[in-house]
């Protein structure tokens, strides 16, 4: 089953499971879902019947749903063309890594096989997108590397600033703004405690990451703290 096969909502869906499944690592509820769509449980409930008839998630009783294989591989095609299309429109078009994932969420469904190789031969079929999400293959295999949250490290943990969610743009734009970009060095300096700020060093100077961004901000450690 390809993504030219089935709806956009049914895409939409696909990679949603896909990320709450990689996130947690248990199947996905349908509250989380909800949230995560922006929708009701019960339009969820509608949705995730229709997927589980063509074979894409599996129901767990009083646990939630996981990904069959087919629903796996339709997911990591839908974000196999997200994330190429967002690298194409940061490095080819110039527009800021706030805004290029709206604009991938409405090309993402649209877009052919033959023109996604295009996209990634000309970007030299690169392996992450503009904010170190990691861009499936042409194989759909995906390197979910190991990364800690920025909100999780303790004091005095060292490592470089490797992925961010896209889901706050303002978030992005707060980043960009204060010169803090994917590879940067980071060094945990203080942190507040019940959910305050977390502080860094970077590049010299020291700044203050409230409790949203930290845990948005993702870390490749240097080595683990002791």
């Amino acid at each position: 089953m390809t993504s030219a096969s089935v709806s956009a909502p049914i895409q939409d869906y696909a990679k949603a499971v896909y990320a709450l499944e990689t996130r947690e690592g248990e199947p996905v509820s349908t509250n989380d879902l909800a949230e995560r769509l922006g929708v009701t449980a019960g339009s969820v409930s509608a949705m995730v019947r229709k997927l589980a008839d063509v074979g894409l998630v599996v129901h767990e009783p009083y646990r939630g749903v996981r990904l069959t294989d087919d629903g796996r591989k339709l997911a990591l095609e839908v974000l196999r063309h997200h994330r190429l299309l967002e690298l194409f429109l940061a490095e080819e078009l110039g527009m800021p890594w706030d805004r290029v994932h709206d604009e991938a969420e409405v090309l993402e469904h649209a877009i052919s096989e033959e023109l996604e190789q295009l996209i990634a031969a000309r970007l030299g079929h690169p392996t992450v997108d503009p904010h170190g999400d990691p861009i499936p293959t042409a194989e759909l295999l995906i390197d979910e590397r190991e990364t800690r949250s920025l909100d999780e490290l303790p004091i005095g943990a060292t490592g470089r600033f490797v992925r961010v969610s896209d889901s706050n743009a303002a978030m992005l734009r707060y980043l960009a703004d204060h010169g803090v970009g994917l590879g940067d060095a980071l060094t945990i300096t203080d942190r507040q405690p019940f959910g305050g700020p977390v502080f860094v060093s970077c590049g010299g100077r020291e700044l203050p990451l409230g409790g949203q961004l930290a845990q948005a901000m993702r870390v490749s450690l240097d080595e683990a703290p002791s």
